[in-house]
Parts: C-alpha cells; structure tokens; sequence
C-alpha cells in the first residue's frame, strides 16, 4: 500500500492519519502501546549505530518511543510545525522550553497574566538562574517594542490569556520581533487547532498542556511542544530528555493518538456551546461582565475574529455584580457555584463534563495578590469550561444557580 500524502489533506484527514501507519509486525489499525523502558539491538555495532544517529531506531524510551513518536508526528502535522517533542504535563512543556532555549544573561518578555504555575516558573525560579524577566501587557504591540532589549532572546505569552480571556494579536508581535534572534513562543492550550494555529501567525514555537482539548477526556496529563526541528531537538536534547526528564509514557501517548482523532468534531462543539453560554450570561442581569473572546463587546474580538478562525474557544469567564442578595461578588460567586448540578468543580478544562473553578483561589492561588490584581484577577472572577453536554442543559443548570441568589 502506497504512502499516504498529507500535503494538501484537510484538518481532521491530517488529525485521524499523520503519524499513524499500520502497524509493521502485525498489521494493527491501532498504534501499538510499546510499554518497555529500553530496546534491545542485534549486536554492539547496531547498538553503537543507533546510539550516534547514523540509523535510525530507539534506544531508551526516555529519549524516543515507537508510541510516543506517533503522537509527536502527529501534532506536528496538526499544529504545521516541522517537528514535536511530547513531555509528561503541560508544565513539562513549559519548563523544557525555558531550559533548553535560555542561558544565564538571556532575557525574556513574558505576558502579565499567565497560568499560576507558568508565572511561577518564569518570574521566580528563571531569575535564580540569571535570566530576566519583564512581564508585559503583549496584546500592547508598542508596549512589547519598548521591552526589548539587546539580549531578549524570548517573548512567552497566552492567547486567550487564563482566566483573564485577553488576546494577543500573535502576527503583530512576530512583526514587532523582525529579523531579531528572538524566540516567539505561545501557549495555545486554550484555543488549539482548528481554533487558532500560531506557528501559521509567525510564531516560532507553541506548546500545549495536551491534558486539556488536545486529549480531551480527562484521564492523560502529558504537554507538546512544536516547533522547527533544530529548536525542537534542542529543547528536547537539554530540557525534556536530561534536565527535566519529563518524556511522554506510551499509555498516555496512546490515549492522547485517540483524543486526537476526534478534535476538530469536540473543539467545534465546544466553542459552538461556550458563545451559546456566553451569550446567556451577558444578557443575566445578575451578571457584571463575561470575558469571552466570541463576544462583540469583548475588547479583543478584532484580534479574535482575525487569528481565531470563526471559532472562539470552550473557555470563558464571568464576575457577578457586587451586592446580588447582599453578599459580596466573592460570596455569591461560592452560592451560584456550589449550586450548579451539571458542572463540576475542578481546575481542569477541555473535558467532556462541564468544569468551573475560582482562579484567585485555585489556579492562581500561588501568585502574590499584587500580581493577580495587575493580571485583573478578583476574588469575582469565576472561570467556566464548557463541556460537550447538551446546551440548552448547560444553560438551563446555569439559570437555576443563578436564580439562588
């Protein structure tokens, strides 16, 4: 049977078979689950071979793995990337590509509201390597010119941004960065393909907490990282392979290859569900505001309606008015939330049941309170990942909670 050409194949084709082959020993459909920490070799000179790369094959499952490769060959043909490394979570992803691209002297533009543990990483524990951080609104172009410096070597940003929504338009900072040896990174873990494909925007990497939309299903916590293939063997050679020594497992690997064959079909369904929410609860009296990118009073719906791929993503959040049955925003966020039936309350996002969560005590707990206030995080803040359930049941568990105040 002849060799599949992706070249010009549409998103899901791209989706169900890159990466994916029958498999050579047995012909399974499925790609096998190579469950085994080393690899044996036909002698020492095979060995030897394979361990300096002059033939291919695997050696260690921490450095490569038949399963995992499968996965990483895959994301790179979603995400249009020349190559892809697979970590154990999302903050493996993240980590990886600090270590692996960065050096004491560096300095990094990071945007000013990040997931918690991503802020910790890149404003507390960089500078004790020596690496400077200055945090940026990145959605301020001249903002993110003014920052550069002579030795910037990298701009780390979300778009949308957790839990705030915010965009950042991804082409206008690559613009901004020119011909200069600056790495534009972006975490596309809240808008993924087909919503939103930054390398295609000019950036130079976008990593991905896989255990959201990409997987999809709520059992895997593993990362991606795509890229060009000298940044990704880089990052994978220092950052995922030695120092972090984070690689993907094959089992979660394998179950990420399912979740992937289905993402256009949930992601779409997602987003289509989450305006459907948003709208609802824009037009809640009880409601202060709603940050969703799909919204046309969303300040960034330009920025969205241009790089978001008439999609808008699954997540969105919202503060209550302050005073609703005399209690505080913060207090009547906990009734409203505690009296939902459909969601549950957890810090995830991407699954098949709704989620909601409170930011400023959950997610981004561990960010001191003056960086949460200049990330615009309050105790009102409730986040809400939409799930696949029907909408009018989502909407409707929506209204009942509301109506408890």
């Amino acid at each position: 049977m002849e060799e599949l050409d992706l070249s010009n194949a549409g998103f899901t084709t791209r989706a169900i078979h890159a990466g994916q082959e029958p498999d050579p020993a047995y012909g399974a459909l499925a790609t096998p689950i190579y469950q085994t920490s080393t690899f044996c070799f036909d002698s020492m000179e095979d060995g030897i071979a394979k361990f300096e790369g002059t033939i291919p094959g695997y050696v260690y499952s921490r450095g490569g793995n038949p399963t995992v490769r499968a996965l990483e060959l895959k994301m790179a043909a979603i995400e249009g990337g020349e190559d892809c490394v697979a970590t154990g979570s999302g903050m493996g992803a993240v980590g990886s590509v600090m270590i692996g691209l960065l050096q004491a002297g560096d300095h990094v533009i990071v945007g000013d509201c990040v997931y918690g543990c991503s802020n910790v990483v890149i404003r507390d524990v960089l500078p004790k390597f020596g690496i400077e951080v200055t945090p940026v609104n990145t959605g301020d172009l001249d903002a993110v010119a003014a920052a550069i410096k002579p030795n910037t070597k990298m701009i780390y940003f979300e778009t949308p941004t957790n839990p705030m929504m915010r965009l950042t338009d991804i082409a206008g900072v690559a613009q901004v960065v020119g011909e200069r040896d600056i790495k534009v990174v972006v975490d596309n873990t809240f808008a993924p393909p087909p919503v939103q494909y930054p390398l295609a925007c000019g950036a130079d990497i976008v990593l991905h907490s896989v255990t959201k939309y990409l997987n999809g299903h709520g059992d895997v916590i593993a990362g991606v990282i795509v890229g060009s293939a000298d940044d990704i063997a880089q990052i994978k050679n220092i950052g995922v392979t030695k120092t972090c020594g984070c690689f993907c497992s094959p089992f979660d690997a394998f179950l990420i290859i399912r979740g992937l064959q289905t993402l256009e079909l949930r992601v779409r369904r997602h987003c289509e569900s989450a305006l459907a929410v948003a709208r609802f609860l824009e037009s809640s009296p009880a409601i202060e505001r709603v940050l969703y990118p799909g919204l046309e009073s969303f300040p960034d719906h330009a920025i969205a309606k241009k790089q978001m791929n008439g999609l808008y993503t699954g997540i969105l959040s919202f503060e209550l008015k302050d005073g609703l049955g005399g209690r505080s925003r913060f207090e009547a966020g906990k009734q409203v939330v505690n009296a939902m039936k459909l969601a549950h309350v957890a810090v995830s996002l991407g699954d098949p049941a709704s989620l909601v969560q409170h930011p400023a005590s959950m997610t981004h707990h561990n960010v001191s309170n003056e960086v949460k206030a200049s990330m615009g995080i309050t105790d009102g803040i409730i986040r809400y990942s939409v799930g696949l359930e029907d909408t009018d049941d989502i909407i409707a568990d929506l209204k009942q909670a509301l109506a408890t105040l």
